[in-house]
């Protein structure tokens, strides 16, 4: 079965503000081993004998005036490599219109989406937009509904307590296609914290335009657990569908922790259940469609 990443960076410690200077704490922990570059020759090893044909890359959080200068430059990567297959850059939602920024954007043909990250928490360490609540603020609603104008899809990054909000935004933006990154970002792993998480992943499943991305998965636990990647695989494919549901490797973060083969085997054994109908939709036909990998 040939394998889309629908999510991986590659990228230069110069571009990312938050791998220079001294050390933050990240949602994912200690990042000392990936300060550095990660081009995309080391990215192409990495996945190496997986099977994986193609790859969307998705913004790394450069400098937010240089949201061109990423795309551009990944571009220029893809020129070079053949590697990524579509890029999904960042552009800021929150000013008065967004259609100058997203026209800039559009100069470069690979661009098939934007993400600006939305995800509020009580833990400090975990937060990272504004408020909770930006996914409601009329504002972003209307620069949202823009991206079907580009043909463009949203990736949505929220907490479950942000979930509500998040639904609304897709009701407000019923033209754009949205993609829930990780799977909902599944952090509190008590039976309280996995019935809030199921709640909110039924509300968005409820909305057709939103499609859910199975991928960094390692993020709150620092590790691969098979046990887990199960539990988040069904619950959200039993949600959404297989045809609304992608996998992506969120390499290099996740190489904290493992190596792209460990990776892909526990997503594989996490639908070794399912029709091989579904599982070349997880892996493959979903993210085809909503990126428009040709």
């Amino acid at each position: 079965m040939t394998v889309v990443d629908a999510h991986h960076h590659v990228w230069r410690q110069a571009d990312l503000p938050w791998l220079l200077g001294p050390m933050q704490p990240r949602i994912f922990g200690p990042y000392e081993p990936i300060r550095r570059d990660y081009p995309m020759a080391e990215y192409l090893a990495d996945i190496a004998g997986l099977g994986i044909g193609k790859s969307v890359y998705v913004q790394a959080n450069w400098a937010k005036d240089r949201f061109e200068d990423e795309a551009a430059w990944v571009s220029s990567v893809a020129a070079e490599t053949g590697w990524p297959h579509a890029i999904v850059a960042y552009a800021d939602m929150t000013v008065p219109d967004a259609r100058p920024a997203l026209d800039r954007l559009a100069r470069h043909p690979l661009v098939r989406g934007v993400r600006m990250q939305l995800h509020w928490h009580e833990n400090p360490q975990y937060r990272f937009a504004a408020g909770p609540d930006l996914a409601r603020d009329p504002v972003v609603q209307a620069n949202v509904a823009r991206l079907a104008d580009y043909g463009w899809s949203f990736d949505l990054q929220v907490f479950a307590p942000q979930m509500a909000g998040a639904a609304d935004l897709a009701d407000a933006c019923p033209d754009v296609p949205f993609v829930l990154q990780h799977a909902g970002m599944l952090e509190d792993l008590s039976e309280a914290g996995r019935a809030a998480w199921r709640g909110g992943m039924a509300l968005l499943a409820a909305r057709p335009n939103v499609a859910a991305k199975l991928s960094a998965f390692g993020t709150f636990v620092h590790r691969v657990d098979p046990d887990l990647v199960a539990f988040i695989t069904r619950e959200t494919v039993a949600l959404f569908g297989p045809d609304r549901c992608l996998f992506g490797t969120n390499f290099p973060i996740e190489r904290l922790w493992t190596d792209a083969g460990t990776l892909l085997r526990a997503h594989q054994d996490a639908t070794a259940h399912l029709p091989e109908e579904a599982r070349a939709m997880i892996f493959a036909g979903t993210a085809t469609r909503l990126y428009r990998l040709e």
